[in-house]
């Protein structure tokens, strides 16, 4: 992707207050061989581009000053309540250098499981994404994960998948994480379960409700002699 920057020249809580209300966001590109630079960019071209996944998980391609760049969303700040933002920072990549990022991962094919088409199971992803650690040029977009394998009872580990070229998993604590767990609905054998006790409950209790609704038998008068 790519996207426009300029040089800012001030800096400052003050500035950048009045920087944003001409609806500019203040940021930074450093890293690599150069020195920090302030930059500033149109916030709702900004705002627009951070919806997108990409713009948070590959390179970019930054011009500034006329000259084009290749950078990586580091941080942005976000204004708690208003769709403002309010300062974005950016990394110089280089070539040589390796990355340490989160990259997304999408889950596909879960539907054509035995898990979920025949055992009437629910998939539960734990992860959404993963650490990785590659050199720029084998940096994925994103990590698909084919879910067609699952069956019931089954945990998709990190150790389950095969990462791109060129990519390695960055874990902490945990060496061989869940991505992905499956869960059993009871939903219907807890149903069928009701449906048997409600059938038997009238049965049982229909000699009482008889023996209740019986009529008592009259007793006649006795006649005169």
């Amino acid at each position: 992707m790519k996207f426009v920057a300029f040089e800012r020249a001030r800096q400052g809580t003050g500035a950048s207050r009045r920087l944003r209300n001409t609806g500019r966001t203040p940021g930074i590109v450093y890293g690599g061989s150069g020195q920090p630079q302030l930059i500033e960019l149109d916030h709702n071209a900004l705002w627009h581009a951070l919806k997108k996944e990409a713009f948070h998980s590959t390179i970019l391609d930054m011009k500034l000053n006329g000259t084009e760049g290749k950078v990586l969303l580091r941080d942005v700040q976000v204004h708690p309540f208003k769709p403002q933002v309010l300062h974005i920072d950016f990394q110089r990549v280089d070539a040589k250098t390796r990355l340490h990022m989160k990259v997304p991962l999408h889950y596909v094919k879960a539907d054509e499981s035995q898990a979920v088409k025949f055992d009437n199971c629910v998939v539960n992803p734990v992860m959404s994404e993963i650490d990785i650690s590659c050199f720029p040029s084998d940096l994925p977009e994103f990590i698909e994960v084919d879910l067609s394998g699952l069956k019931k009872g089954m945990s998709l580990h990190l150790n389950d998948i095969t990462l791109p070229k060129g990519v390695t998993a960055v874990t902490r604590g945990k060496v061989n994480p869940v991505l992905v767990s499956v869960v059993v609905v009871g939903g219907e054998e807890a149903g069928a379960g009701a449906a048997e006790g409600a059938e038997a409950a009238p049965a049982a209790a229909a000699p009482a409700a008889d023996a209740k609704a019986a009529p008592k038998a009259e007793a006649k008068p006795a006649k005169k002699k």
